[in-house]
């Protein structure tokens, strides 16, 4: 089973080889990166390469690690005891399965996504360790022990909203997507956007990289924003002449679909203004 990317993800080779390497290794592969740099669509893409089905787990704040593997409603078994229900004689019946679960009761090997795992509290990894490790975990309840009949392609993404425990990052095969240059840029553009005229689609970029270069920017764009931006231009039937008609020291076309803050957009307004005044 080798990932070579796919006709709807561009991947590096370094990125290749990180996937194929924790694959052989079967360790957990752990992508850090850019918000919008196309971790998550990457698990969604090994998946349809391999021809896998995926577990995606989408990790919030209140996210616990006991809820990838079970959770047990004891409250519903309380209610039923009361009513006389005959389900309450099985605990198994108040036993909720939860993504690793799932994924190691599969009948078949998948790829199990833990999307953004810096969300969570910063014991959570350390609290996936043994699970993620022996991929087996014991269910007290039942008094069961669940083992994975395959072992999945685990896929973990972070932020880098918080730094992960060494133990945790011991046991993970690491990958930082790095922001693209311009020319594999043009090629993840040509996926999504395919036939864009050069001249508007060198301009576009060149404008792009300039607002990403900027000193002060509070949030640097990224590609699934250049990628709604161009999308815009589109739509509006734009030319590489219209974007150049304000001048190089201007606010881009449509320049909230890049600017998200308001610290952003104020900070390439003074600029024009100090441009236009000869300061």
């Amino acid at each position: 089973m080798k990932f070579q990317g796919t006709a709807e993800y561009i991947a590096t080779d370094d990125l290749t080889i990180a996937v194929n390497a924790a694959v052989t290794l079967e360790r957990p592969l752990l992508v850090k990166g850019e918000p919008g740099t196309g971790k998550t669509e990457l698990a969604r893409q090994v998946a349809g390469a391999l021809g896998t089905p995926m577990i995606e787990w989408n990790i919030k704040s209140t996210t616990r690690a006991q809820q990838g593997l079970y959770e047990y409603d004891a409250v519903s078994r309380l209610r039923d005891s009361q009513l006389g229900d005959e389900r309450v004689h099985d605990v198994a019946n108040y036993i909720r399965k939860g993504k690793l679960w799932q994924a190691f009761d599969a009948d078949e090997k998948v790829v199990l996504l833990i999307d953004e795992i810096d969300k969570a509290d910063i014991e959570f990894p350390n609290d996936l360790l043994q699970e993620l490790d022996k991929m087996e975990f014991f269910v007290y309840e039942t008094g069961e022990t669940v083992r994975a009949k395959h072992r999945p392609i685990v896929i973990i993404t972070s932020n880098n909203e918080k730094e992960l425990p060494d133990a945790f990052l011991r046991r993970c095969f690491f990958h930082y997507i790095r922001f693209p240059d311009i020319e594999t840029l043009r090629r993840i553009v040509e996926v999504h956007h395919p036939g864009i005229k050069d001249a508007l689609l060198t301009t576009a970029l060149t404008q792009f990289f300039e607002i990403r270069d900027q000193q002060g920017l509070r949030k640097k764009p990224s590609t699934s924003e250049v990628l709604d931006w161009l999308k815009l231009l589109l739509a509006e039937d734009m030319t590489a002449e219209d974007l150049k008609a304000g001048g190089a020291n201007s606010l881009p076309k449509l320049h909230g679909a890049l600017l998200k803050n308001e610290q952003d957009v104020h900070l390439f307004e003074r600029l024009a203004f100090l441009a236009r005044s000869g300061r």
